[in-house]
């Protein structure tokens, strides 16, 4: 029973030191297993990428939370608020025209414009030389929702932004981003 016993033990100890050295020399010829990553920084938060998230992702919750006010999401705001934009200036802005300007994919913003008519706060028509292009402009309601939401978000933007001490570079600073 003894000798039983002790010959299990090595066979598991042999198989313990084949199982070692295959996962040593594995360890030894896979750089991931013995280096540790690169992040380029410190810590997380040296990373402006991931401070602009943060910062876009506190931002955006909160501007949700009010525009719910009126019964918007941050993205409805944007096109209803680009919509009234543009129609200072042309009497037929298309669908086309707001995703351009506000640079978001054209079926994102088909797909809120057919919430939003839904909802009362716009109306789509046929352009009037174009077949393919919709017209898109605000209704009386929707003029109305736009107003108190751009209230609300002034408001907001204060209470938010309120602690930056140099909000004109900051701007300054996003333009370039944005532009490149």
């Amino acid at each position: 029973m003894i000798k039983k016993s002790f010959s299990c033990l090595i066979n598991f100890v042999v198989e313990y030191i084949v199982f070692a050295t295959t996962v040593t020399k594995y360890a030894i010829s896979d750089p991931m297993m013995n280096d540790k990553i690169n992040f380029h920084f410190s810590t997380p938060d040296e990373d402006l990428g991931y401070k602009l998230w943060q910062a876009t992702m506190q931002w955006q919750r909160q501007s949700n939370k009010v525009l719910s006010e009126v019964g918007l999401t941050q993205t409805q705001y944007v096109i209803l608020g680009a919509l009234a934009w543009l129609s200072q200036s042309s009497e037929n802005v298309t669908q086309k025209d707001i995703a351009d300007y506000i640079r978001v994919d054209r079926m994102v913003v088909s797909k809120v414009l057919r919430k939003l008519q839904g909802s009362g706060l716009i109306e789509r028509t046929e352009h009037a030389t174009d077949t393919r292009a919709k017209c898109v402009s605000l209704t009386s309601q929707g003029a109305e929702t736009i107003q108190k939401a751009l209230d609300i978000k002034a408001q907001a933007n204060e209470i938010i932004f309120g602690n930056l001490t140099d909000r004109e570079a900051l701007l300054r600073q996003l333009k370039l981003f944005i532009t490149h």
